[in-house]
């Protein structure tokens, strides 16, 4: 999981920087410790605080001690705190949401089915972070908090160019776009390989980036569907200057936007503040809107970062783990987390939660479509290769768009069915 929007804990850089740094903890005697995982970013010291505080009101004799874990290396970390190989252990720990399959191939995963359909309002969970969750109809993950893209705009350039309405489908989007593509001025900055960006198109044609046949992946870039949401990726990629083979990192596209000259871009909210901080004359002037979904009715489909919280098998205290992950996805936790992060509660049933936050309220509609990347093991070697960035610099290029999708497909088959 890729996206976060604010860092903590910068104080404790250094010392989190090879092994998990404890904000909280410190069992008094004849307490009983109880150890959570986090990912460095993912709360606040408040938050942090705040939470153990209540907690341990509420559980006489427990004592919640509080690690702050590195993104760098953290597979490792967990795979031993897993298999009981390593000198740490944790009771609950918090992995990004893509990341639970690999966890369960590798083994030693608490399944927590019962909890999840019993204690945890799984059926309003929102299905990007659930679905990743689940592996063979077996829940392991539950999920904490989400995060997505949306459309972050220039109110005045939408102004100048008579667009008073942001756009609610693709055919608004696109007219409105078009409009603002004038001049020295880029109706959108839309790098070619926003990958992420094209997975949400892709889904909203109900195509796949991969699918599963007898327990083989397949790549399905070159199936109609997706095809037809990669030539919407073209349409609007093309009412601007974004280049055609570098990804929206390369350049920064928060950089480029904040020349004044972009209308739109597709990012996570929290790149409004890089923007602001690199042209402050934008402060104010920045608006955002959920990605248009191919009719009004609803958002357009999303690819979901986030978090899921797990339970190693090895805990010494499952019951407490438990009573853990309760509390944290209890919806007094959830509307501080969303509120104090700019984030999107678990539920769909609490998106009210952040009405108040413009960012995160225009997320919250894209994160009811929200998707997340096929539940293959391997999935994270396919990133690592990535054969969907050429892919799409080649259909940009003007190749053939199904000879380009096959060669794409063929190497997501062969990695994800091939033999480790």
């Amino acid at each position: 999981m890729k996206m976060r929007f604010l860092a903590v804990c910068t104080a404790l850089a250094a010392a989190t920087a090879l092994t998990g740094c404890s904000l909280v903890g410190g069992s008094a005697e004849g307490s009983e410790k109880v150890t959570l995982w986090l990912m460095k970013g993912s709360a606040s010291e408040d938050f942090i605080a705040n939470f153990t505080a209540d907690f341990e009101k509420g559980h006489p004799g427990i004592d919640l001690e509080v690690k702050i874990q590195e993104w760098t290396g953290i597979g490792d970390k967990v795979n031993a705190v897993l298999a009981g190989k390593g000198k740490e252990s944790a009771d609950v720990i918090e992995v990004g949401n893509t990341q639970v399959a690999q966890y369960v191939e590798t083994g030693g995963l608490s399944e927590l089915t019962l909890e999840g359909l019993r204690e945890w309002g799984s059926k309003d969970w929102l299905k990007g972070l659930s679905d990743p969750g689940s592996v063979n109809g077996a829940q392991y993950g539950v999920p904490w908090y989400a995060a997505n893209r949306v459309v972050i705009y220039n109110k005045d350039l939408f102004a100048n160019a008579g667009v008073k309405a942001t756009p609610k489908n693709r055919q608004e989007w696109i007219s409105a776009t078009q409009k603002l593509d004038k001049g020295d001025q880029q109706g959108i900055y839309l790098a070619g390989q926003n990958w992420y960006v094209l997975a949400g198109f892709i889904w909203d044609e109900g195509g796949e980036l991969a699918v599963e046949t007898s327990g083989q992946w397949v790549g399905a870039l070159d199936d109609d569907k997706a095809l037809a949401g990669m030539d919407f990726y073209k349409q609007l990629q093309a009412l601007g200057d974004g280049p055609k083979d570098a990804d929206e990192e390369t350049p920064p596209q928060a950089d480029v936007f904040a020349r004044g000259q972009v209308a739109q871009i597709i990012g996570p909210p929290g790149q409004a503040a890089q923007i602001e901080a690199a042209n402050p004359a934008l402060k104010g002037k920045l608006g955002f809107f959920p990605i248009p979904g191919k009719t009004s009715e609803k958002a357009g489909a999303v690819f979901t970062g986030g978090s899921d919280l797990i339970i190693p098998e090895r805990t010494g205290n499952r019951a407490r783990a438990v009573d853990l992950i309760t509390a944290l996805v209890s919806e007094k936790w959830q509307t501080e987390l969303a509120r104090s992060m700019s984030y999107v509660p678990n539920k769909t049933t609490l998106a009210h939660v952040v009405e108040g936050n413009d960012g995160a309220a225009n997320m919250a509609p894209g994160a009811a479509q929200g998707r997340a990347t096929p539940k293959s093991a391997r999935w994270a070697e396919i990133e690592a290769k990535n054969p969907i960035k050429p892919y799409m610099t080649a259909v940009l290029g003007g190749q053939d768009p199904k000879e380009a999708a096959k060669v794409a497909s063929d190497t997501i088959s062969q990695v994800l069915s091939s033999d480790r």
